[in-house]
């Protein structure tokens, strides 16, 4: 395990939350983060969870840093890696969702997490895993294409193949299978990455958790204020209950927090603060709210037109 360095992958983890929070405050005039620190109850490490809400902004939001040690991988870790089953594990990771209040802001996610997985007698397996990704209720097509170049800027220095390999894992990964539908307009995502060694592995991870801001700010900025009414609040509630549903069914991070014994309340601060759902129902044809499901799609965006 010399080449890894536990402790430099946490340092830059909380230096990330940090820097995350800072910037999104820039944008909320009224609420600040909280901060709630957590020991992690099935053996050692913690976290520090920092939670926005009732901001005009941000109606909630939540970057959170963890730290868990376990003396068994659970099923969630190891179900596409059988090989792994029974050993000890330590795993960091920054994890956020940000849900603004204005429906024509679109609610963002990120996650970077680094996996240490060991038993005695054999070499340590690590692996590096993350992304961000956009949803959009009332999408705008410059906002989008904005999003993918920072996207792209984030894997240009790793390769010109990495990310079109990364864009495309985020479309097939956030899928509501069961609505034929992508959960949003995608970014990147990507798991068990290891194989540029451990230097150039943790360089990625800091240029995809360095580039969430500089993808999402400025969106921020430019609709946060445009006026909408209820109507517009009743689409984002709706469509809302759509990211409920991959976060309870599919997500990776909220099962493995889940199993693992992590604590639940900052596991489910991805959730909004209101959903709802309606029986068969979809937006009428032509109208502004059936704009959004041409997006939910995978598209290539930076060299369509």
């Amino acid at each position: 395990m010399s080449q890894v360095d536990l402790a430099a992958v946490k340092a830059y983890l909380l230096q990330l939350q940090e820097a995350i929070c800072r910037s999104l405050e820039s944008a909320e005039p009224v609420a600040r983060f909280q901060e709630d620190r957590w020991e992690y109850e099935r053996g050692e490490g913690g976290g520090r969870t920092r939670v926005i809400a009732d901001g005009e902004t941000f109606e909630k939001g939540g970057v959170n840093f963890s730290h868990v040690v376990g003396e068994r991988l659970p099923a969630a870790a190891t179900a596409h890696r059988p090989e792994l089953a029974g050993r000890r594990f330590q795993a960091v990771g920054v994890s956020l969702v940000i849900h603004p209040r204005n429906p024509y802001v679109p609610t963002s996610h990120a996650n970077v997490r680094f996996f240490v997985a060991e038993k005695d007698g054999a070499e340590p397996v690590w692996w590096f895993g993350g992304g961000f990704d956009l949803t959009p209720y009332y999408p705008f097509r410059e906002d989008v294409i904005h999003w993918h170049r920072v996207a792209r800027e984030a894997c240009e220095p790793f390769g010109a193949e990495v990310y079109p390999r990364f864009k495309r894992w985020c479309d097939e990964y956030f899928y509501l299978k069961h609505r034929g539908e992508t959960r949003g307009v995608g970014g990147l995502f990507f798991d068990d990455l290891n194989d540029w060694g451990f230097e150039r592995c943790f360089a990625f991870l800091r240029s995809v958790g360095d580039h969430y801001i500089p993808a999402y700010l400025p969106i921020v900025e430019r609709r946060k204020d445009l006026p909408y009414g209820e109507r517009e609040r009743e689409f984002q509630a709706y469509r809302r209950g759509r990211y409920v549903e991959f976060n309870l069914i599919y997500d990776r991070g909220t099962i493995f927090g889940l199993q693992s014994g992590g604590r639940t309340e900052s596991i489910l601060m991805s959730l909004p603060p209101v959903a709802k759902w309606a029986y068969n129902w979809r937006p009428p044809e032509g109208s502004k709210e059936a704009e959004l499901y041409d997006y939910l799609r995978p598209r290539d965006w930076l060299n369509e037109g």
